[in-house]
């Protein structure tokens, strides 16, 4: 599909919403517990897109089959990888964690190539996928080799979280087959994880002792909840209804940009320079992935229009 002026636009939108989120919990887990933080994250962008449901007049998708696979849905897409980013970011700067994040394509090819017979590695996505794994070694420096600090435990949480959106890339796609939209699921797998929090947090945080946040925290919750969430996800599924999955994939190279630059600006964080080395080679191997800069140097070279 080719990308119109509007859906680009839309992409924007979307990484800017996506690159908000890391900075939203930066300033939340400064006061919040990340477990804390994950269980208002859900739970609000639930009640939020249960009035979008409401107002489009869509039913709350409760049929039989739906319930179980929503749990799942919720443990690998929601409840894994927020709470390893929302812990890592109590360790590492906000834009380093979104780096890392930036590998989930990769990982999602691999946890496919091995789970899914119609999606056999290629030898783009094997390209793509050693430069991924290159950016991550640089990223991770040699904090490995001289012991396993805080910040380089930060950094592996995130690759976690990666392995765990990467998996639910895969079981998601059984949700074609039940005539859901996709506002139905993002609330359906919204809800459950909320519900599987409730219990955990009620355990480790004991949230009703802890005392009242800040307005800036208060803010950057609700933020991170209605904005990064529940609308960031119709945007998002927006985008891939006029677009392609593809194309929404490009959001990627983008989410990194904008908390770099928030986290930079506001939080006064500082990156590396090997950690801008790791990033340029991660989104190469997203570029070689994609498949389409290749294409078009080989019609370049070959003449074509």
């Amino acid at each position: 599909m080719r990308m119109t002026p509007q859906d680009w636009a839309r992409l924007f939108v979307l990484s800017v919403l996506w690159g908000g989120s890391f900075f939203f919990v930066a300033v939340a887990v400064k006061e919040l517990p990340p477990l804390t933080v994950v269980t208002l994250r859900t739970g609000i962008a639930a009640l939020t897109l249960m009035v979008i449901l409401r107002f489009r007049r869509e039913p709350w998708p409760v049929a039989k089959g739906t319930i179980a696979a929503f749990f799942i849905m919720g443990l690998l897409n929601n409840l894994a990888p927020f709470s390893l980013l929302f812990w890592a970011q109590t360790m590492i700067p906000s834009g380093l964690a979104s780096i890392l994040n930036a590998t989930t394509p990769i990982f999602s090819i691999i946890v496919a190539h091995f789970l899914l017979a119609d999606e056999r590695m290629a030898a783009n996505k094997a390209v793509g996928i050693l430069f991924g794994f290159l950016g991550v070694v640089v990223l991770l420096g040699g904090d490995l080799l001289t012991g396993a600090s805080l910040a380089s435990l930060g950094m592996l949480a995130c690759l976690g979280a990666a392995l765990a959106y990467g998996f639910a890339g895969v079981y998601g796609r059984r949700f074609k087959a039940m005539d859901l939209t996709a506002t139905q699921v993002a609330f359906g797998q919204l809800v459950a994880t909320t519900i599987m929090m409730v219990p955990i947090v009620s355990v480790m945080d004991r949230p009703w002792n802890l005392p009242m946040p800040g307005l800036a925290v208060i803010a950057s919750v609700l933020a991170l909840a209605i904005v990064s969430t529940a609308l960031a996800y119709v945007l998002f599924f927006r985008i891939l209804a006029s677009a392609g999955a593809v194309n929404v994939a490009l959001v990627t190279l983008l989410v990194p940009v904008s908390a770099i630059l928030l986290g930079t600006v506001i939080l006064q964080e500082e990156l590396a320079g090997r950690h801008y080395v790791g990033m340029s080679l991660i989104a190469i191997g997203l570029l070689a992935i994609d498949g389409r800069t290749i294409d078009l140097l080989r019609g370049k070279g070959s003449g074509r229009p």
